[in-house]
């Protein structure tokens, strides 16, 4: 009996915590970041200001927990990009592209105060991990597999591409977002050694100076 007492009172807590994220999500959607209050979300939610406070003892940290599972989400969903797609190629590619349109559909603007808030706190230091570790994996199966560049660690590539992609939040189309992509994914390929090819203008420097040795030649 007290085991299933327990489950009850976590299930409840859980219920409780779920509906206030859900509220602060809608007015975020809704209104953007600055309408969140505790009035606002007890009202939404219908739960006495004063059990909210026993869950949350402000509202910056509803905010926190919110971005928090938020950012959960979205490293869920470039989870399953990866796993669906078998070729390290196209998975790597296709990650990139999914986190580039997360970025574009982030449509809300918030204050330097509280975006620093919302990046703030261990669970976003620990998702900011699991997604650079997931980028480098894949970067490194597209290195080791001949694809990719191998002059760089792969670590760095993971981190050049995180942070060139997530210049997506200020593009105006979807359009705009996958030349980003294309232009970040030509900066992972292998580069061309300079013996490999001719620089231009090279095979025409010979004959110039033909050219000019023949004119001395004949006096002009």
């Amino acid at each position: 009996m007290p085991k299933l007492w327990n489950e009850t009172i976590e299930a409840h807590r859980g219920a409780v915590r779920d509906a206030v994220l859900d509220a602060a999500a809608a007015l975020v959607a809704e209104h953007g970041l600055l309408s969140v209050t505790m009035s606002r979300i007890a009202q939404e939610t219908g739960i006495g200001r004063a059990t909210l406070y026993k869950y949350f003892p402000d509202v910056e940290s509803v905010l926190t927990a919110w971005h928090e599972r938020r950012v959960a989400g979205h490293l869920e969903r470039l989870e399953a990009v990866r796993d669906r797609i078998a070729d390290p190629d196209e998975r790597l590619r296709a990650v990139l592209e999914a986190y580039a349109l997360m970025s574009y559909e982030r449509h809300e603007h918030h204050g330097s105060e509280m975006a620093a808030l919302l990046h703030q706190g261990p669970g976003i230091a620990q998702a900011h991990q699991r997604l650079l570790g997931l980028v480098t994996e894949l970067v490194t199966e597209g290195a080791a597999g001949g694809a990719l560049r191998d002059d760089v660690p792969a670590g760095e590539l993971a981190v050049y591409c995180l942070h060139s992609l997530g210049a997506a939040a200020g593009l105006p189309s979807k359009a705009a977002v996958r030349r980003l992509v294309a232009v970040t994914w030509a900066g992972l390929l292998p580069a061309v050694r300079s013996a490999d090819r001719t620089p231009a203008g090279a095979e025409e420097e010979p004959s110039h100076e033909h050219g000019r040795h023949r004119g001395r030649r004949h006096g002009h």
